[in-house]
């Protein structure tokens, strides 16, 4: 138990009577009693820092004492008193003088006392502030940080004096260094005396001659080391090293700036959430808050350190010395690795926490914050991502502007090669970012959320509008009109395609999407494209016509529900032709995994998976390739630095064909090689496969279980042919417009199909155009597998069952057969159930003479034909057919992809052009040649030989040359809707213009830069003049409110550009209102309404270039084409690519991934240039945009504001 404070208290007592008798302060106050609402009146006496209180004023013994040193007084308010006493009384109590005695330190109550006179209570205020000592305390603190001053001082002066000993003795030292060279001196003088001695004296004109000489020499030298200086001054190392202290200053407000977004991610975002996920009811766990931030907050301090070393060295300036700072970073930097490699991660978990409506609140509340500046938590997340290659970018700038014999030229080499190395790591991590950003914004748009946008192997292609056809039964088009206002309106669909998925959604007056209840996610393993009308058939021949060709179905068949058609309709031919190019070029991909899968999972030792990983060539680095940890489309590493030949290997490599790869190829291979190399390498894959395919593709061909399969492949006649061999099946696809079209994405194997195989082999009765089957044929559907009967369907009628039995046994033939049924899978594009009342009167034929993929446009004499030139079962199933096949659906399937996606190489290079027809014509000389192949190569033909599609738009020159157009208006009679459309039209004539290729190599950068990149240059053009006139249209006002009137109506027409995506003309208008110009008009722009100030507000944010134009980006992610960007973000973005990287390695080898970089951007761009504004052109309107007449020069532009409203007088 604790006891009890024991005191003296006869010491006591004697100090309380010295209180009474010679206190400071004595007199009568009121105390406040534990009760809250009772005083109890005592005689108070303070002697020194004690106070007593007795019970009345004669008492010999105190009631109490209060120490009151360290103790602060202060008067206190009246308390309140409600119904006590008459209303005399409480005004009285409320006259009295209430203070309060407060103690510094917890426990102690505060004394609450009041006494009857002010006077009397600020006298005891006052006694009792002298008794707490808080001056002599206050003092006391004063002299304690002097006398730590003071000791300070003394250390600081023990210090100089100990290094002015050291001083003293380092100069007794020289000095007698001096004296040992004065007596040596005097030694030498003292041996040439005689001879001094012996001279005369100087003449006085000798005298004055050196005089002069020595004035003239002094006067030669400063005026050399002048010029020395001056030319120092203009050399280029000068320059040099002016450029370098530049970037290092532009480097210290970067990574300022870095700092600041690390502080606001970590304070605003990391702490808070943490605190939430602490709460009685978290909206988030800590594993989810340490999931997305992972360890931001390490990397924050490890940059604020850096931060603070670099602003030392500045201090210093100019010796600018950095390379240490970087060698105490660069061990520290492997933090990123971790960020990097669970970046994505962080990203789907915070899309996931996102679902929860009150973790969705609590963040937008903090992104409200105005420290945040509009970004979301996710770009806070993406700056940590780019800060290496930033480091990257400034050392290579650095050592540009670094003499090799500087002191830190090799540790800054170091330091690069490091950060490179990390990079490099860091890219194999970040590389599917941007495919998953934007994967996440479009799940976002959809209202109800999409779940197949979350799987990280899901690429995005491209989106674009569409219109939806109404349908009805069998597929056929009802009968609508294309001008149908209704059928625009109510039809138009926001379309995604994906690498496995095609995402159908309805925009609503929001801005929100919505996914269809019925066909709004299709799986396209699942579908059939048709991208045309079969001439035969009267109602898709009528929907044709109507729709002008621009129509294109997709069959979808379900697995468990009715198949239904999507018939959607593309605004141009060009449109048309890139959706379904792409669409068909991932249904390609999907096609080759499955009929790979399909042929090899029975028959060989090695599965498909396996068959690529067993080939080293594909994933294991080597002196002429090198991978990245990245896999594609297809599941295989992605190049990082390869050669040329490697390049055009992959390219036509058979077991797969990425679509990433193929676009970054075609966007970018006139950086490495030329169009004529790449046509001879299609040529020679066509021409000669077995030599121009790789070896190890060669040797998995055919890998099976028997072990005595080799001798049936071996063919003593072709030595080439002697070797195991591996490669999908052939791909039979054609590719653009043609009568008959349809492409089938079914996987289903023969062997586990609902309805059996179409065999290659079959006979004369299955090719008679009169043949015609029994729907009752055909087995009940079942997904179970079926053992192979190859009784159905024999090759010939002459054939016994002991010649089936002999083909069962043999392992050959059982794999030949196998792969002809998956050939005739791919190879049947035209399917469905043919006529029922031709069938009811046919007798029966077995079911594997039909096949699922049938179409309803097929002609009969195509349903069941026979390809010319194979009728021996033996050469069918012979490996040279099988891998001619296959190359030559490849070397189709690249030609149709270039041909319809890339049609500029061959419009500009005719001899190019001239050698893929020749060879075109050379493959449909092949005697065999199946019939699918046959029809691709005609279609690729057909569009490589019409003309031009693009003439049915508008051309910029078609409307400057227009002579019968009516007289230009004036811009008053004009109204801001027409001006902003035809604005907008116009931007996007030009921006559509642009060729690809202007976009390699920054030739808008170089001194030919107007024949380099022509069309690049008129898009700038175009933008200066836009901007000139309305900078000019303003000043052509002379009262002030016609100005202000301009002013507004532009800012009208902008906004209005914006609604119409055209962000390249609101840059265009706030430029100009941004000119010295017009921006110094003060009382212009006062008239200007408050209204219009804050709209041009808000579109000069929305378009301002502030961190690398990043409220343009997320505005152009969100939005659906038609779009005009503003073509110098794209041009920054590729400048960036180009400087930052080379083009080769120091090995020779070409840079993919910086290939990959600029098809990325390109892939962007292009994806706005193919979907056109449904516009009407006005003449009138674009004749007055297109005036130069109206157009002043920036110089007269100024002197006319300077008339206006002169300079005010300083």
């Amino acid at each position: 138990m604790q006891k009890s404070v024991r005191y003296n208290e006869g010491h006591a007592l004697h100090l309380a009577f010295l209180a009474r008798k010679e206190g400071t302060k004595r007199g009568f106050l009121s105390k406040r009693a534990a009760e809250a609402s009772r005083w109890h009146e005592k005689w108070f006496a303070l002697y020194q820092n004690v106070l007593f209180y007795f019970e009345g004023e004669q008492s010999g013994r105190p009631a109490g004492m209060y120490l009151l040193e360290g103790c602060s007084c202060e008067r206190t308010p009246a308390p309140p008193r409600a119904g006590v006493g008459p209303p005399g009384a409480r005004d009285a109590l409320d006259k009295q003088y209430y203070f309060t005695v407060l103690f510094g330190h917890e426990g102690q109550k505060p004394l609450e006392l009041r006494c009857e006179e002010e006077q009397d209570g600020k006298e005891w205020m006052e006694a009792i502030h002298q008794a707490s000592y808080a001056d002599i305390l206050i003092e006391r603190e004063v002299l304690m940080q002097k006398y730590i001053h003071l000791v300070q001082i003394v250390e600081t002066e023990k210090i100089a004096a100990n290094q002015l000993r050291h001083q003293l003795e380092d100069q007794d030292t020289e000095i007698e260094r001096l004296k040992s060279e004065i007596i040596a001196l005097n030694k030498t003088k003292e041996r040439m005396r005689p001879y001094q001695s012996n001279q005369e004296d100087e003449d006085p004109d000798i005298k004055k001659i050196k005089k002069v000489q020595s004035f003239m020499r002094g006067w030669l030298c400063r005026r050399k080391w002048k010029t020395i200086v001056q030319d120092y001054i203009c050399s280029p190392h000068a320059e040099s090293m002016r450029k370098r202290n530049q970037i290092v200053f532009t480097m210290v407000e970067a990574e300022s700036e870095y700092v600041h977004q690390l502080y606001i991610l970590v304070n605003g975002f990391l702490r808070p959430l943490r605190m939430a996920a602490s709460s009685k009811k978290p909206p988030i766990s800590h594993d989810d808050v340490s999931s997305i931030f992972l360890n931001s907050e390490t990397i924050m301090f490890l940059h604020e350190i850096f931060h603070q070393g670099l602003k030392a060295r500045i201090a210093n300036w100019p010796t600018l010395i950095l390379a240490d700072l970087f060698d105490i970073l660069l061990p520290m930097l492997n933090i990123y690795q971790e960020f990097v490699r669970n970046h994505q991660y962080s990203l789907q978990v915070l899309a996931n926490c996102k679902q929860n409506r009150d973790f969705d609140k609590l963040l937008k509340q903090y992104e409200a914050n105005p420290a945040c500046e509009g970004r979301m938590l996710e770009t806070f997340l993406t700056y940590p991502m780019f800060q290496i290659p930033r480091y990257i970018i400034t050392l290579h700038e650095l050592l540009a502007h670094t003499p090799h014999e500087h002191v830190e030229r090799k540790s800054l080499e170091f330091a690069k090669s490091k950060l490179e190395e990390l990079s490099r790591i860091m890219h194999d991590e970040v590389s599917d970012t941007e495919n998953i950003r934007k994967n996440l914004a479009i799940e976002r748009m959809i209202v109800e959320g999409c779940d197949i946008l979350l799987d990280t192997s899901q690429t995005f292609i491209r989106q674009g509008s569409l219109i939806q056809v109404p349908s009805v039964e069998r597929g056929k088009l009802s009968k609508v009109r294309l001008g149908s206002l209704s059928l625009k309106k109510e039809g138009e669909r926001q379309c995604f395609l994906f690498t496995k998925h095609f995402l159908i959604c309805t925009r609503s007056s929001g801005g929100k999407l919505h996914l269809l209840k019925t066909g709004g996610v299709l799986s396209l393993i699942e579908c059939t494209l048709i991208e045309e009308p079969d001439a035969s058939d009267d109602d898709s021949k009528g929907s044709g016509q109507v729709f002008g060709h621009l129509d294109f179905k997709i069959v979808v068949e379900p697995p468990d529900s009715a198949p239904f058609t999507v018939v959607l309709l593309a605004p141009s031919r060009q449109e048309k032709a890139a959706w379904t190019s792409d669409i068909s070029q991932c249904v390609d991909n999907i096609r080759c995994n499955g009929l790979m899968t399909i042929v090899f999972e029975e028959n060989s030792k090695v599965t498909v998976p396996h068959m690529i990983k067993s080939d080293a060539r594909l994933h294991k680095d080597d002196t002429d390739i090198c991978f990245s940890k990245t896999l594609n489309s297809c599941k295989v590493p992605q190049i990082r630095y390869a050669s040329v030949e490697r390049l055009l290997e992959r390219l036509t490599d058979l077991r797969f064909l990425s679509i990433d790869f193929l676009n970054t190829f075609l966007h970018t291979y006139r950086i490495f090689t030329t169009a004529a190399v790449v046509l001879a390498k299609l040529s020679d894959i066509y021409k000669r496969p077995f030599t121009s395919i790789p070896v190890r593709s060669l040797e998995l061909f055919f890998a099976t279980s028997q072990n005595n399969r080799g001798e049936h492949l071996v063919d003593g006649k072709s030595p080439r042919l002697c070797r195991k061999f591996s490669s999908p099946p052939p791909l039979a696809v054609s590719r653009t417009s043609s009568p008959v079209r349809a492409r089938k994405l079914s996987l289903t194997s023969p062997l586990n199909s609902r309805i059996g195989a179409l065999d290659l082999t079959t006979c004369s009765a299955s090719s008679s155009p009169t043949a015609t089957h029994s729907p009752a044929a055909s087995p009940p559907p079942h997904t179970g597998k079926v053992p192979l009967d190859l009784s159905r369907g024999l090759p010939s009628p002459e054939q016994s069952p002991g010649s089936v039995e002999e083909h069962v046994d043999n392992p050959r033939m059982d794999l030949c057969n196998k792969l002809k049924r998956s050939i005739q899978r791919a190879a049947v594009l035209e399917s469905a159930p043919v006529d029922r009342a031709g069938m009811e009167g046919s007798p029966a034929v077995d079911s594997t003479d039909l096949s699922p993929c049938r179409s309803p446009s097929t002609p009969q004499h195509l349903r069941y034909r026979q390809p010319v030139g194979f009728n021996n079962t033996e050469r069918t199933c012979d490996k040279e057919f099988i891998i001619r096949r296959t190359a030559t659906n490849r070397v189709l399937n690249v030609l149709r992809h270039w041909v319809s996606k890339h049609a500029q190489d061959f419009e500009l290079n005719n001899e190019l052009k001239m050698n893929v027809l020749n060879l075109l014509e050379e493959v449909l000389r092949d005697p065999d040649l199946l019939p699918q192949e046959r029809k691709a190569t005609a279609n690729i033909l057909r569009a490589l030989s019409q003309d031009d599609q693009d003439d049915i738009h508008l051309k910029l020159e078609d409307i400057i040359q227009l002579t019968d157009c009516p007289k230009a208006e004036c811009f008053e009679t004009l109204s801001a809707m027409e001006l902003a459309e035809q604005i907008t039209l116009l931007d996007h004539i030009i921006f559509r213009s642009i060729p690809y290729e202007e976009f390699l190599g920054q030739g808008w950068m170089k001194l030919d830069k107007n024949e380099r990149t022509p069309y690049i240059m008129k898009t700038s053009q175009h933008f200066n003049d836009m901007s000139n006139l309305v900078a000019s249209q303003i000043m052509n006002y002379a009262d002030v409110s016609s100005r202000a009137n301009a002013i507004e109506k532009w800012v009208a027409v902008a906004d209005i550009c914006r609604c119409l995506h055209n962000y390249n003309g609101v840059l265009e208008i706030t430029s100009a209102l941004n000119r010295s110009a017009i921006y110094r008009l003060k009382r212009t722009w006062a008239k200007v309404s408050k209204q219009t100030k804050a709209l041009m507000d808000k579109l000069q944010k929305t378009v301002s270039s502030e961190g690398r134009f990043k409220n343009l980006r997320e505005t152009l992610k969100n939005c659906n084409p038609p779009a005009v960007p503003y073509l110098g973000m794209y041009l920054t973005d590729l400048a960036f690519i180009e400087e930052g990287t080379p083009n080769f390695t120091e090995e020779g080898l070409v840079n993919f991934s910086k290939m990959r970089m600029i098809s990325h951007i390109i892939r962007e761009i292009r994806q706005f240039q193919q979907t056109c504004y449904r516009i009407d052109h006005q003449p009138k309107v674009t004749q007055y945009l297109l005036d130069k007449a109206l157009i002043i020069d920036e110089d007269t532009l100024y002197e006319l504001s300077l008339k206006i409203e002169p300079r005010l007088p300083a």
